[in-house]
């Protein structure tokens, strides 16, 4: 502290104790946000990941409902056209 000053003594030295403590608590605030920040962007990928899962289970369900309908209309047009050839001839 710088003397003589025309501020009381009391009133300087509680001003720079604020001052240090802002100054030493900047660098935990600072990384209390990083890490709040990183929680939340490693949230947002993991519910990016379970939605982008999800949305391809159900393009695999369309797809293999597809393929099955299309194996079952092959067996019947085989079997209609084995039938035809039969009773034609």
């Amino acid at each position: 502290m710088a003397y003589p000053t025309s501020v009381n003594n009391q009133i300087t030295d509680s001003v720079t104790q604020a001052n240090v403590e802002v100054l030493g608590m900047a660098p935990a605030t600072a990384m209390g946000n990083l890490f709040q920040a990183t929680a939340q962007a490693m949230g947002n990928a993991a519910h990016n990941a379970t939605t982008s899962q999800q949305q391809t289970n159900v393009t695999a369900q369309a797809a293999t409902t597809m393929g099955v309908a299309v194996l079952y209309s092959l067996d019947t047009a085989s079997a209609g056209v084995a039938t035809m050839k039969i009773l034609g001839s």
